[in-house]
């Protein structure tokens, strides 16, 4: 792609960007793995999504149908996943070539550890490739040097951070790249095969592809020359994600389903590819008859989706249950705004794209000729990304990545002025501080020490039990039979990952009963509470005290069955259980008949 803008006489060619490109990267990487050595050596998940990503490939490895995504260790064998297998591929190649010279164990770490890191890799090229486009060589490289100290990026592709979001921060970034390059078919066609891969590996990327499909048809608005790209774009979208979504799903390819692609999402993408091709015949018309067909071409898309899936546009957790909902749904960070996130991760998740804004803004302002254009380009879905990150916080880091340019922008403005200061130990200082004001994010980092997804929950009262944090706590329940354990929804997928035992549920929105069973469990009364425990055939009940969700628990229910527990009663259906070496609490589920409902309360 590195073609599409050719140097300037007096600019190093951009071939003689990837050495720099691979420097960096190497840099990064090795600071990276040192940063995280202890959690690579103690396999310690970034998030539990992924544990259950490396649950999903080794058991897809393991002989499950690639069409199937269940979990079949939790809730009897019945449990929905809406994910894809696409982003198990890198995995599970790691894997394979690993697999035959070392022992499971060290396979996992090494694959979870190489394969963000190429994620990564493959986000400071296309950094680096899309600040030249934009600009020029020298602000690609300062946007090579930015992009590591940006948290929300490193956050999702540092090592064992193996879910979907780093493979959809890069798709959307090359989908922006080649939309400032060159307006080709073959460039259109490229990016709309990158936007189908974002929205197959999660539909939650369908805002922002959308907005790049828009910025496109809106420049083609403006500049007509862009037809063939814009067509491309369409069409290639729709057809990729129609082959993506037989190739993934098979049998399931007619579920209709509003969290993932579905008949009705690929009916709304096709009416678009329609609906711009024939937009795009009125290329010879004023712009206000051009935004006219486009602004049809739209309303074709949403009438589509209203009379074929009108419940998908309430969105896919507008069925959970009142309960899941409120206990747990609202208590997730990354899908809450950004008001509802803790203070110092709202400031870094923000903080840089602001300042991608306001440089991509000046250099937008300062530029002519075609770089104005593809500034403006850039800005919009800047703008766009940084938006939907108020709303959702989880869509920061892809806002991050788009400020790339921008920042670089910024910070080779403000180290131009610094040069130009005479005493040394002033330069130095101006230097620093430019550094500092083009990456704020990692210094809100700095001050507040946040971490990354947490949100602050008032808790009424201290756990009385010693606090459940290290991993070692959870993998500790391997002592224990294999059973299925009644565990907490945010350590089942540590549970199921990391022990022989199977659990009940996880945090994924498919399954609102066993979400509804598990929250229930420890949250209503003792006597409701036994009912629902005992119906899942669970053998083990098991809390983690201090965690972030028992608290949430204790606190929406102080008379529930988790708030007693805590409080130090003891319930004769309910026999505690030692865990040698671990702060997890864990009682064998007691279903006779005969058992009282409770016993005297135990002082803590």
């Amino acid at each position: 792609m590195t073609d599409d803008v050719p140097p300037s006489p007096t600019e190093p060619p951009a071939a003689r960007l990837w050495p720099t490109v691979l420097g960096g990267w190497v840099l990064a990487a090795l600071v990276l793995c040192l940063a995280f050595a202890g959690a690579i050596a103690s396999l310690r998940f970034p998030d539990p999504d992924d544990a259950m990503r490396l649950l999903e490939v080794r058991d897809w490895l393991g002989g499950q149908s690639w069409w199937d995504v269940g979990q079949h260790r939790l809730n009897g064998g019945d449990f929905a996943m809406h994910w894809s297998r696409l982003v198990d591929l890198p995995i599970a190649a790691a894997m394979l070539v690993l697999d035959p010279f070392l022992a499971p164990a060290a396979a996992n770490r090494i694959a979870m550890t190489v394969v963000p890191l190429l994620t990564l890799l493959a986000l400071m090229a296309l950094a680096a490739d899309l600040t030249r486009r934009v600009s020029d060589v020298e602000r690609a490289k300062l946007a090579l040097l930015l992009a590591p100290l940006s948290i929300p990026l490193v956050y999702q592709m540092r090592p064992l951070r193996i879910d979907h979001h780093g493979w959809q921060v890069v798709l959307a970034m090359a989908a922006t790249t080649l939309l400032v390059g060159r307006a080709t078919a073959r460039n259109g066609m490229l990016a709309g095969l990158a936007l189908a891969t974002l929205v197959t590996i999660s539909l939650e990327g369908l805002p922002v592809a959308v907005a790049i499909t828009t910025v496109a048809a809106l420049a083609w608005a403006w500049e007509p020359s862009r037809r063939a790209f814009l067509v491309g774009l369409a069409t290639s979208l729709f057809a990729a994600a129609v082959l993506l979504h037989v190739v993934t799903r098979g049998p399931g390819m007619f579920a209709a389903v509003c969290d993932a692609v579905s008949p009705a999402w690929l009916a709304m993408l096709g009416v678009a590819a329609v609906g711009l091709s024939i937009a795009t015949q009125f290329g010879a018309r004023s712009l206000a008859i051009r935004l006219g067909a486009l602004a049809v071409a739209g309303l074709a898309c949403a009438t589509t989706l209203l009379l074929v899936a009108p419940d998908c546009l309430r969105g896919p957790f507008a069925t959970l249950d009142p309960l899941v909902y409120r206990i747990w749904y609202q208590n997730v960070p990354e899908g809450l705004p950004i008001w509802r996130q803790d203070a110092g991760w709202a400031a870094m998740t923000m903080g840089f794209p602001i300042v991608g804004v306001i440089g991509t803004g000046l250099a937008w302002r300062r530029a002519g000729g075609t770089a104005k254009m593809r500034w403006a380009i850039l800005l919009a879905i800047l703008v766009f990304a940084s938006a939907l990150s108020l709303l959702v916080m989880r869509t920061g880091a892809t806002a991050n990545a788009l400020a790339l340019p921008g920042g670089a922008w910024a910070l080779l403005a403000m180290l131009e002025r610094t040069r130009r200061i005479g005493p040394v130990l002033v330069r130095t200082l101006a230097t620093a501080g430019a550094l500092l004001a083009a990456s704020p994010g990692l210094v809100a980092g700095a001050l507040f020490a946040a971490t990354p997804g947490s949100t602050a929950h008032p808790s009424v009262t201290r756990s009385n039990a010693p606090p459940c944090q290290g991993v070692a706590d959870v993998r500790a329940l391997a002592q224990l039979p294999a059973s299925t354990l009644f565990a907490p929804i945010d350590v089942t997928p540590e549970i199921v990952a990391m022990t022989h035992h199977h659990a009940i549920a996880g945090g994924y929105h498919r399954n609102t009963h066993a979400l509804h069973r598990v929250i229930a469990g420890f949250t209503d009364t003792p006597e409701a509470a036994r009912a629902a425990i005992i119906a899942s055939s669970a053998t083990y009940l098991v809390a983690c005290p201090g965690a972030v969700e028992m608290d949430i628990y204790r606190d929406a229910a102080p008379g529930g069955l988790w708030a007693r527990l805590d409080r130090g009663e003891r319930f004769a259906w309910l026999v505690p259980v030692s865990i040698p070496g671990s702060s997890v609490l864990a009682w064998r589920i007691n279903n006779s008949s005969r058992a009282p409902l409770s016993g005297a309360p135990v002082r803590p």
